[in-house]
């Protein structure tokens, strides 16, 4: 039998990319098409059946995430909340998180992190999960490579690398057993300082216990301003085409959207099935 599985969202960090919107509010209620940019990692970690979701958030605005969201009761979810007082890296605030997991395992997404795919996790039992998407420019993300004839089994995971080893892009989505937080313990901090998720998966990869998965859709973060246009524009696209597999938009594309041609309808809760 499974174990619960928990979610984790982070959404801390300045968003300095996005300023001066971030000035006024946190980069993860920015608008994403018709819903803010948290209310996507909600749906996906809730489609991977995570009904008890943490948020993990810096002190600023952080009252505007408990404002919009609340207990989740109108969602269907059960959601608290946790500080991240300093900028630590993605592995300190997950850390956070080590109370609220217990004995579960935890699939944690970043908060600007937008998928389309459905993530099926029946399969998983222990160990670790990375989700991948092939992409045309690897060098700018963490790259994985896998095994020789293998499609699941990771040898290697490096960040931004100058030669990669593969074009296969490691996304803001992760799910782990409950010895994840042992492995952070164990982190040394960075040359900038923080602790890094890419090291607590070079852990698993070292121990034989990381897997992964293709996504066959899109998967955009929102976290500059352009990918915030590119994530709304796929979004919109899905939405106003009315197709189930919507095309990923090729290298070159001009995204739509951006003078605010696309009307939406009021934000509700209930856009969270």
């Amino acid at each position: 039998m499974a174990k619960r599985l928990k979610g984790v969202i982070l959404a801390g960090g300045t968003g300095s990319r996005l300023y001066p919107l971030t000035k006024v509010t946190n980069k993860h209620l920015l608008p994403v098409y018709d819903k803010p940019m948290i209310f996507y990692p909600l749906q996906t970690l809730k489609n991977m059946g995570c009904k008890d979701i943490l948020i993990v958030s810096g002190r600023e605005h952080c009252g505007d995430i408990l404002n919009l969201l609340g207990s989740g009761r109108d969602m269907g979810l059960k959601l608290s909340y946790e500080i991240q007082d300093d900028a630590g890296g993605i592995a300190h605030a997950l850390s956070l998180a080590e109370r609220f997991v217990g004995t579960s395992n935890v699939a944690v997404c970043l908060g600007d992190n937008i998928f389309d795919d459905e993530i099926n996790l029946q399969d998983f039992e222990s160990g670790a999960r990375i989700f991948l998407k092939e992409v045309h420019d690897p060098e700018r993300f963490g790259v994985a490579e896998l095994e020789k004839d293998s499609d699941c089994k990771v040898i290697s995971i490096e960040e931004k690398p100058k030669k990669p080893k593969s074009n296969l892009c490691v996304t803001g989505l992760y799910v782990y057993d409950n010895k994840v937080f042992n492995y952070i313990k164990n982190l040394t901090p960075s040359d900038r300082g923080e602790l890094e998720i890419t090291d607590v998966n070079n852990f698993y990869v070292r121990d034989g216990l990381m897997t992964c998965q293709k996504l066959k859709s899109w998967w955009s973060d929102a976290g500059t301003f352009e990918s915030l246009l590119k994530a709304s524009s796929l979004v919109a696209n899905k939405k106003l085409c009315a197709c189930d597999t919507p095309v990923e938009p090729k290298r070159g594309t001009t995204y739509a959207g951006a003078s605010g041609e696309f009307g939406g309808d009021p934000i509700r809760h209930s856009q969270i099935k």
